[in-house]
């Protein structure tokens, strides 16, 4: 594996709900602390400061560290666990997957239990099954405790199993929780790229926590840098298998999602312009895109104080909020130079004509 495959191993395989989002930013900080200034608002985001030639403008980079996941919300008398979902799940795609739950005394593994096809009633073949009758097995059995034994409690955060893996196509990779420890990898790589170069602002690259809830670490970071531009960098929903009827334009390996949309923000004409312009003139390859029923980060970025002018980077990805997503390596490298170019010319002068 290259560096860039061993830093998305690292990131992907690791536990992250909302709300347990540390040891994400443990690693995060071990990439950047040789190049910027660590510290973290009180919600538990990171934020890594890297100056320039200037204190302003302020570029913020924001990344969520959460992923998809679920909760226990009960143990059975029998040691069963009664979990609800953590951001939003289709409960069609969690029967039978593997899990791990992350207790006080380590992980434990588990596995989302169904009925075998053999014992469904006709009318439970033809309907999604709610959270409620779902159960996660880890091992119960005829008097073991899993409580006094394993350490589960209500509470315990729980996350699918689904390790990093190169595909036999070696530019895709599938793994989970790309959405979004893509957009904090894109954040690790920018602020690396300036490590010896110069850039006419100071950025702060923040992996902001509890997105997947409700943008919450957004609001808190953004109130802390004080942003003068903001970028989310996010995954793009993929649109080019079966299920989407197939298309060639938002698809994997066809470059950098830039947002035009999505419920939470309308981005800023000028900076999407600048964005627009810079991929042309770099030749970075790219296509708009838009998510009528999902926010972003920049959904509170762009409301703090008097406004912020923001905009949305995705690296295309099929089978976001699932156990497995896939990503095209080529799309992500075309991401960082993009936000890489994109951040060289954001000086003063030019963030004012935003």
């Amino acid at each position: 594996m290259d560096a860039t495959q061993e830093m998305f191993k690292e990131l992907t395989e690791i536990t992250g709900p909302s709300g347990s989002e540390h040891e994400v930013a443990k690693v995060i900080e071990r990439h950047l602390k040789p190049y910027a200034e660590i510290s973290h608002d009180r919600l538990g985001s990171i934020i890594c400061k890297k100056e320039g030639t200037s204190q302003r403008p302020r570029i913020m980079l924001a990344g969520h560290m959460d992923e998809v996941g679920f909760l226990v919300k009960q143990i059975t008398k029998e040691g069963f666990i009664k979990f609800i979902p953590v951001g939003g799940w289709w409960p069609h795609v969690v029967l039978g997957h593997r899990v791990i739950v992350q207790t006080r005394k380590g992980p434990v593994a588990g596995v989302v239990g169904c009925k075998p096809p053999h014992e469904l009633e006709d009318d439970e073949r033809k309907k999604v099954m709610d959270f409620k009758d779902m159960h996660i097995d880890i091992g119960a059995a005829l008097r073991f405790d899993v409580v006094k034994k394993l350490g589960v409690r209500v509470g315990d955060p729980i996350v699918p199993w689904s390790p990093f893996e190169v595909m036999a196509n070696p530019k895709m990779y599938m793994a989970k929780a790309w959405d979004d420890r893509i957009g904090c990898a894109l954040m690790i790589d920018v602020i690396k790229k300036f490590a010896k170069a110069k850039h006419p602002n100071t950025i702060f690259g923040v992996g902001t926590v509890q997105e997947e809830v409700g943008l919450r670490g957004a609001q808190t970071s953004a109130a802390v840098v004080d942003p003068d531009v903001g970028f989310a960098l996010e995954i793009g929903i993929a649109h080019d298998t079966p299920g989407f009827g197939i298309d060639d334009e938002e698809a994997l390996g066809a470059g950098v999602a830039i947002y035009v949309f999505d419920r939470s923000m309308i981005p800023n004409r000028n900076l999407l312009d600048l964005v627009i312009d810079t991929a042309t003139k770099k030749k970075i390859p790219f296509y708009l895109a838009s998510i009528p029923k999902g926010g972003t980060d920049s959904g509170r970025i762009h409301l703090n104080r008097a406004g912020v002018p923001s905009i949305v980077i995705g690296v295309p990805t099929r089978y976001i909020h699932s156990h497995t997503g896939i990503i095209h390596r080529t799309d992500y490298d075309y991401s960082v130079k993009l936000v890489a170019e994109c951040v060289k010319v954001l000086d003063k002068k030019k963030v004012a004509s935003l």
